[in-house]
């Protein structure tokens, strides 16, 4: 019982499962499933699909903190493919068809890409540190979005680009299709190949690695590329959601919340270890919260304070340190509920 306790992944699932418990019994509905022309619906399908853009953005940020960086700007990045994917679309004159979206698609991701692949350059080969550098994509990244769409919101009308946040495949959104497929590949490449372990060694000591002929620049400036690759598929979620290039709006505050739903799945922001379960299953316990927040009435210029309230109450829960600290009061109170009463303090 012990082992499983002191697994990284067990607090992180009873903060989920407690939230999911909280729904239930506040409204029983929240676990109802219904079918509707094949198609399945319910609070469980909506934290499902609405989490595919976090997700990707969240497996991103895990390679980036787990070499003991930080990236500030996916928003920005998400903010810029999203540009480019819904120009490229809209001067088209053809929004439905297949070769259009194919290059929109893919060019939109290239953007993406080259942001993390200017990251890393910063941080990697120029030794800028990573969160001033990812500070400067940040600031201009929106900017450079803003540039793209003239300073406008771009909308299209295209169901083939609708359904790639709206759609469904055999019963189930097919943005969850999508974060799936984008778990597995990481956790393929990383768990599955010496890339893992070479990224955790970089992050731990990243001279010490270099000096064991680990190329440390390269591990690190990959890691910049792939969150940038990913955030840019999560731009393409997001504007496909919406319909619409928000260049302002795109990914505001999204890099907030994935550093969170790592650190809440148990990676340190030191470096070094980490965990692509405990990023999705932080990532699924943000969207809960954010859907029981939402459920509970909370006026939205509270929702902040609230969600960082939760949020300090879970990170304690998992802090090793406050446990033993907890405990040792327990103890304490229990020894002194069972003290035997000294006579002088009874005849008193």
């Amino acid at each position: 019982m012990s082992a499983i306790v002191k697994h990284r992944l067990f607090w992180p699932l009873v903060v989920l499962l407690a939230l999911i418990a909280l729904n239930m019994m506040s409204r029983p509905s929240f676990v109802r499933i219904t079918v509707q022309d094949g198609r399945l619906y319910g609070s469980l399908i909506d934290i499902m699909r609405n989490s595919a853009p976090l997700m990707l953005v969240a497996l991103g940020m895990t390679l980036v903190i787990a070499t003991r960086g930080i990236d500030l700007s996916v928003g920005a990045v998400m903010a810029v493919s999203g540009a480019v994917a819904l120009t490229i679309i809209k001067d088209s004159g053809d929004p439905t068809n297949p070769g259009v979206l194919a290059v929109a698609i893919g060019t939109a991701v290239l953007a993406g890409l080259v942001c993390g692949l200017w990251n890393g350059f910063l941080i990697a080969v120029l030794g800028i540190q990573p969160i001033i550098a990812t500070l400067v994509l940040m600031l201009g990244g929106r900017g450079i979005a803003l540039l793209i769409t003239g300073g406008f919101i771009t909308t299209i009308n295209s169901d083939p680009y609708k359904f790639m946040a709206q759609g469904y495949v055999l019963g189930l959104p097919f943005a969850f299709y999508v974060s799936v497929a984008a778990i597995a590949i990481v956790a393929l490449i990383e768990r599955r190949t010496a890339l893992g372990m070479l990224t955790e060694a970089v992050g731990i000591n990243p001279e010490a690695s270099r000096l064991a002929g680990v190329r440390a620049r390269g591990i690190i400036w990959g890691a910049y590329a792939a969150c940038g690759l990913l955030a840019g598929f999560a731009g393409i979620l997001y504007s496909s959601n919406i319909m619409a290039a928000d260049s302002n709006a795109a990914g505001l505050y999204i890099e907030l919340d994935a550093i969170l739903a790592v650190v809440l799945g148990g990676t340190s922001l030191a470096g070094g270890t980490f965990s692509i379960a405990g990023t999705v299953v932080g990532v699924f316990t943000i969207q809960t919260l954010k859907a029981t927040i939402t459920f509970l009435g909370v006026p939205p210029a509270v929702t902040p304070v609230f969600l960082s309230a939760v949020v300090v109450i879970v990170v304690l829960v998992q802090s090793r340190r406050f446990r033993r600290w907890f405990g040792k009061i327990g103890v304490w109170l229990r020894s002194r509920s069972s003290r035997t009463p000294d006579p002088v303090e009874v005849a008193s």
